[in-house]
């Protein structure tokens, strides 16, 4: 039996433009938790913004994941959590379809994913496990869409944000964020100004 849940906007536009530009190394300075480890970008370059919609699906039935495509809404990203399977793949080229002509933002798997050419010639961000030619079927048996999830050691709540980039994946809390979120930025305009810094030093000697 599906279970699913009401959607949660826990991601606000202030929100989304604070993250616009920050990079999750940056977030990386300031904590630990929130990080999701064992997945990586299916290909770079690759950045990956938006509002969680959380995704439990039990081995081998993906058909609960038709439901969240359904109520998912455009900068959402699905959240998906294989129950442990790290064999088989959940999603594919014809998923990505629906997903991009929703206006998604991306997908999050802790599992596998297949149709890797034409997922990756689409453009549309991925974040998974490993790759597998072994697929899900739609059995209707059962699944869950917004309620907790575990992906990459990380408990995923609907309506938390989600960043990733080339270096990696955070998912993290909104009020959480929020604190972190004025941390990157001080600390990439920092960056930003001693980058400045040196060009000009550099300039002025190469110039002397």
């Amino acid at each position: 039996m599906h279970r699913i849940h009401p959607r949660i906007q826990g991601v606000t536009t202030e929100l989304l433009d604070l993250y616009r530009d920050l990079n999750a190394s940056t977030i990386g300075h300031f904590t630990d938790f929130g990080f999701v480890r064992g997945v990586q970008p299916l290909f770079r370059p690759i950045r990956l913004l938006g509002n969680a919609v959380t995704v439990r699906i039990p081995h081998t039935d993906g058909s609960v994941i038709r439901q969240a495509l359904s109520l998912s809404q455009p900068r959402d990203v699905l959240v998906i959590d294989m129950s442990g399977d790290d064999h088989r793949a959940c999603w594919g080229e014809l998923r990505t379809r629906a997903a991009l002509a929703k206006n998604l933002a991306g997908v999050v798997i802790s599992g596998c994913v297949t149709d890797v050419r034409a997922v990756t010639e689409l453009g549309f961000p991925v974040f998974c496990k490993s790759i597998s030619a072994l697929t899900t079927r739609s059995l209707d048996l059962e699944g869950e869409v917004n309620a907790p999830v575990s992906v990459g050691g990380v408990c995923v709540r609907p309506g938390d944000l989600v960043l990733g980039d080339d270096d990696g994946l955070f998912i993290l809390d909104p009020e959480q964020a929020a604190t972190l979120g004025l941390l990157a930025r001080d600390k990439q305009r920092e960056e930003q100004r001693q980058r400045e810094k040196t060009r000009q030093e550099n300039r002025a000697r190469d110039e002397s």
